[in-house]
């Protein structure tokens, strides 16, 4: 599934219970995450920011496929970080290596909201790839 690596040993936390929305800035896009739904993909933990993001639409970079070994799903939590999992050591360390960290910073692969309060995440502007390669 995604967001495991076979190299952390953790436990998937618990997807939120109930209906609440993330806004996504500087894009403005506010969506309803259902609960009913999660996971929406196989990227990232069941439930987590990036698993929303991506199947709304909301292009965030995630190099590593969302297993927590890279850090370029960084994202900042701007309002609902105390909803979140807590972050563990390997994504500790992966953060580490993501520029323009703050207080609020998280990987988004691994970032799990419980749901108790709607959500505001920045996507740091070197992180939203505007032109991709086509296959």
């Amino acid at each position: 599934m995604g967001g495991t690596n076979p190299y952390v040993d953790q436990d998937a936390p618990q997807p939120a219970t109930q209906k609440f929305t993330i806004t996504f800035i500087p894009m403005n896009v506010t969506v309803e995450v259902d609960p009913e739904k999660i996971p929406y993909g196989a990227t990232g933990l069941p439930g987590s920011i990036l698993d929303i993001a991506l199947s709304n639409g909301i292009d965030i970079d995630h190099a590593c496929g969302g297993v927590c070994a890279c850090s370029t799903c960084h994202c900042i939590v701007r309002e609902g970080l105390e909803t979140l999992n807590e972050m563990n050591d390997c994504e500790d360390e992966e953060l580490s290596f993501a520029p323009g960290l703050t207080p609020r910073s998280r990987l988004a692969c691994q970032s799990v909201p419980d749901g108790s309060r709607n959500l505001v995440v920045e996507v740091p502007n070197w992180n939203r790839n505007i032109v991709r390669e086509s296959h």
